[in-house]
């Protein structure tokens, strides 16, 4: 029963297999809501923080900020690329990299030179690989994003852009849609355009105020548009781990799944080589008795 010993250890093997992709699965599924609340929470300040910029740069429209220029003949552009520090969530990283690669691709063509900030251990990798240059990185962010860790890359990204190194920021990360969808978003982050800023009648209505600037309104402007942009790069990276854990939860249902499925196919391939052991044996006994 050499062969049904193999089959018995390969059942096993799989079974344990499925203990630890059910247990990862309970843990995505935790995570995924804690994920959730904090993504559902930090919109409302993006919300607001977006409103008082746009009515900033409404009230005083002779002072245009550096965030806000934008140059026609485009000859550097920048990518904040956020993934994830770990694998098994599915085609997450797959889909959003594959995005970023036709965007730069695309730009290349163009003849237009490409860089990078890495926020997340497997955009970091992918980066080195196809050979574009990374100004700074971030990985290792745990469950909770830190704003401190974030502001870091992002700085070199905004320096960049204000020196005129960088000509436009691209934000690369997975949308967060519902627990069974993500979405890949690669969408400009500088200059920032007039449809990013854009209010509706009620908040234009609400917002309709003056103001007076301490010390000088380009101090005031350029320090709250630093603000929002980091917020927007804040919201990527919790969208991004809200999708990462929606998508491991999901990826790990099937593995559990597909586990199960293999459990009984083994268990079927193995009582079949086992009763045609037995009838062989039961085969040779007669054979032998009849002999005799």
């Amino acid at each position: 029963m050499a062969v049904g010993k193999e089959i018995r250890g390969k059942i096993k093997s799989v079974e344990n297999t499925k203990k630890i992709t059910k247990a990862m699965e309970m843990v995505a599924a935790s995570k995924m809501r804690k994920a959730q609340e904090r993504m559902r929470s930090a919109r409302p300040y993006a919300d607001k923080i977006r409103n008082i910029t746009a009515n900033l740069s409404q009230a005083n429209p002779e002072y245009r900020s550096a965030y806000m220029r934008a140059d026609g003949n485009a000859k550097a552009a920048g990518f904040v690329v956020v993934t994830t520090d770990k694998g098994l969530c599915g085609g997450l990283n797959t889909n959003v990299l594959r995005a970023i690669t036709n965007k730069m691709r695309e730009l290349q063509n163009e003849s237009v030179k490409v860089n990078a900030v890495a926020i997340g251990n497997k955009g970091f990798g992918f980066l080195n690989r196809i050979g574009v240059p990374v100004l700074s990185h971030a990985t290792q962010l745990g469950d909770t994003p830190q704003l401190e860790k974030l502001i870091g890359p992002v700085k070199v990204m905004l320096d960049a852009f204000v020196e005129g190194k960088v000509d436009s920021v691209y934000l690369c990360y997975t949308k967060f849609i519902n627990t069974m969808k993500q979405e890949p978003v690669v969408e400009q982050l500088l200059p920032l355009t007039a449809a990013r800023l854009e209010q509706t009648p009620a908040e234009r209505q609400a917002g309709g105020w003056d103001y007076i600037y301490e010390p000088d309104a380009a101090s005031v402007i350029d320090e709250l548009l630093t603000r929002y942009i980091e917020a927007l790069v804040y919201q990527a990276v919790a969208e991004n781990m809200a999708s990462e854990q929606s998508a491991r939860m999901v990826a790990m249902k099937s593995a559990t799944d597909n586990a199960g499925n293999l459990i009984g196919e083994l268990k079927l391939v193995y009582n079949k080589t086992r009763q045609a052991a037995i009838t062989k044996e039961l085969s040779e006994i007669v054979s032998g008795a009849a002999a005799v």
